[in-house]
């Protein structure tokens, strides 16, 4: 490991980490300029892991110690699993010296079991039928939900208003029938107006059989 200087600064990285994300977040430093069979001389929240001060390396470790320097990267958001099945998202970090050669990983595992569990059951609950399209909107008052059901209408009939001939215009009107769209006080009114037709012409639609 690098100076003392170094290594208390990193103690109370690890110990600040821990703190912050609480005490499913585990925080180990390997010293690994030493042996190999005693490399962790820090920890904080060593419960997730169960591992404790003194304990041997982990696999990213041992990759550490046997590979050249040249060669070892940062590994980030990877997953583990703990001996009891639990669910670690990992991040190790390589410490080196001024040379550059290896002398000790920073490690923080995050037990997200729960989390996992959690996410599946927020997901069970927002599932819906794989046939759904976008979600519905909620209008805010009928004159909305009006203009909604109308423009649903020139939808359907897949042309504008201004193109429309009258076999498009009794399709929309019977869209809007059978949408319920004239359940709307004055519907009739706005609809007639947007159609350019009288309120003899709307019924005689409604009325049309397709």
């Amino acid at each position: 490991m690098q100076t003392t200087l170094t290594l208390d600064f990193l103690k109370r990285l690890a110990k600040g980490i821990s703190s912050q994300f609480g005490r499913d977040c585990e925080i180990v430093i390997h010293d690994i300029s030493g042996g190999k069979d005693s490399t962790i001389i820090a920890i904080e929240n060593g419960h997730v892991t169960k591992r404790e001060l003194g304990g041997g390396p982990s696999h990213i470790v041992l990759d550490a110690l046997a590979k050249p320097k040249n060669e070892l990267k940062d590994q980030l958001d990877y997953l583990t699993r703990t001996s009891d099945g639990r669910l670690v998202k990992s991040s190790s970090i390589f410490i080196r010296d001024e040379k550059g050669d290896v002398t000790g990983v920073f490690c923080i595992n995050y037990d997200i079991t729960r989390l996992s569990m959690a996410e599946k059951a927020i997901q069970d609950i927002l599932q819906t039928e794989p046939h759904s399209k976008e979600p519905e909107k909620i209008p805010q008052n009928v004159n909305e939900l009006l203009d909604e059901l109308i423009e649903g209408a020139v939808k359907h009939v897949g042309k504008p208003v201004a193109m429309m001939k009258k076999a498009d215009k009794v399709k929309a009107i019977r869209y809007l029938k059978d949408t319920g769209a004239f359940q709307i006080l004055k519907s009739g009114d706005k609809v007639c107006k947007l159609f350019k037709i009288s309120k003899f012409t709307l019924y005689n639609y409604i009325d049309t059989e397709e």
